[in-house]
């Protein structure tokens, strides 16, 4: 089966869209950053860095330093799928993402959303 071609699409180019996504719901550039600190353990200089060299989702989420261990219970459907059934571990860090980034753009509390 070919690889799907989101793995190696920049994280650069769809970053603006989580933005823009939180944003139309009246959050902020800052709660997306925070999610995805939190769910990857970059620090905000390394995830400038990252969006700087264009780094595609396999290499983002390789290169995360410590990918949160609570991530795990992050659970429910998007994309039609339920996230804890994706068997793809790349494909599920890619969704476990997409799904922060929704409850975000559904008004859930930050704490909720991250798992707290």
């Amino acid at each position: 089966m070919p690889e799907h071609r989101i793995f190696t699409t920049s994280f650069a180019s769809v970053y603006p869209l989580y933005v823009a996504k939180a944003e139309r719901k009246g959050r902020t550039r800052a709660e997306v950053d925070e999610i995805i600190l939190w769910l990857t353990g970059f620090s905000s200089e390394a995830f400038a860095a990252q969006l700087a060299d264009q780094s595609d989702f396999r290499t983002f989420f390789a290169q995360a330093p410590a990918m949160n261990p609570a991530r795990a219970q992050i659970k429910g459907v998007i994309c039609g799928v339920r996230v804890e059934d994706i068997e793809d571990p790349l494909m599920r860090e890619i969704r476990y993402l997409d799904k922060l980034i929704d409850e975000l753009a559904r008004g859930k509390a930050m704490g909720k959303i991250l798992r707290g």
